[in-house]
């Protein structure tokens, strides 16, 4: 087939065309291309780091400008955990010692008095006041304040005047006193309650009694304030009480002197 030169030039002008749209369709594929490398994921860590570098900068700059304070506030706490350290190692440690060997002549006397039942008063005022020249109870407590042996003079003082029937004084000890100790504690609490008891004042007994029984369980105060305070809850009228806190004596402490009258005391309360 022979081409004429109008045919020719109609070849070369689609020719021409369709290679501008294979280059125009080309250029779009790159660019969608580029587009489908874009990770946001990039972009959020630039975020992320940009901000915390501006944080940094801000930081940086509320320190300069507050520099002497802050050093101010450094040097403070400093002095004032360097005082500490003074005070408990130059003064409250030598008081501590000083109140625990001053005490030792107090808790012989009151130890004695609890044993010897004809001197007891004049031994527990000795303990209480002092004697040949070693404090008492009353000159720890004012001498050695904050001191251990200023709390178990405390607790020591309490029962001494709950023996000699000062049940007011012995309620205002026994409340001063403050312990973590399992046995003590309760004694204390249970204490009040004796001398609430004592003055007739029941509802306060039992619930000081009642105090001294969630503060413990173990097994020397424990069945002690149960027996109390069910024996206060009766005389009180509270049976259903009563029954509750004799049936535990009776099935937790049979074997113990709580338990002496138990099934006459829980008839007692079961029968009103």
């Amino acid at each position: 087939m022979v081409l004429t030169e109008r045919s020719f030039q109609y070849l070369s002008y689609f020719c021409k065309h369709d290679l501008q749209i294979m280059a125009t369709y080309k250029k779009r594929g790159a660019k969608k291309t580029k587009t489908s490398q874009h990770n946001p994921e990039v972009d959020r860590t630039e975020e992320v780091f940009s901000n915390l570098d501006t944080g940094a900068s801000r930081i940086e700059n509320w320190i300069a400008n507050y520099q002497s304070q802050i050093l101010g506030l450094i040097v403070g706490i400093i002095i004032v955990v360097l005082a500490y350290l003074s005070y408990q190692n130059l003064v409250y440690a030598p008081k501590v010692a000083e109140a625990n060997t001053e005490i030792y002549f107090a808790q012989d006397y009151f130890q004695k008095g609890f044993t010897n039942e004809n001197d007891r008063d004049s031994l527990f005022q000795n303990a209480l006041n002092g004697a040949e020249g070693k404090y008492g109870f009353l000159d720890i407590i004012d001498n050695y304040v904050g001191t251990p042996a200023a709390d178990i003079a405390t607790y020591s003082t309490g029962m001494i005047y709950l023996h000699l029937k000062e049940f007011e004084t012995a309620i205002d000890y026994l409340e001063d006193f403050e312990s973590s100790d399992p046995v003590l504690q309760p004694l204390a609490l249970g204490g009040i309650g004796d001398a609430f008891a004592e003055l007739k004042q029941f509802s306060d007994a039992l619930q000081y009694y009642e105090k001294a029984l969630s503060y413990s369980d173990n097994k020397v105060t424990y069945p002690r304030y149960l027996r109390k305070a069910g024996l206060v809850a009766l005389s009180l009228g509270d049976y259903k009480t009563a029954s509750e806190y004799f049936s535990i004596i009776k099935d937790e402490f049979s074997d113990g002197v709580e338990a002496t009258n138990i099934d006459a005391l829980l008839g007692q309360a079961s029968s009103r």
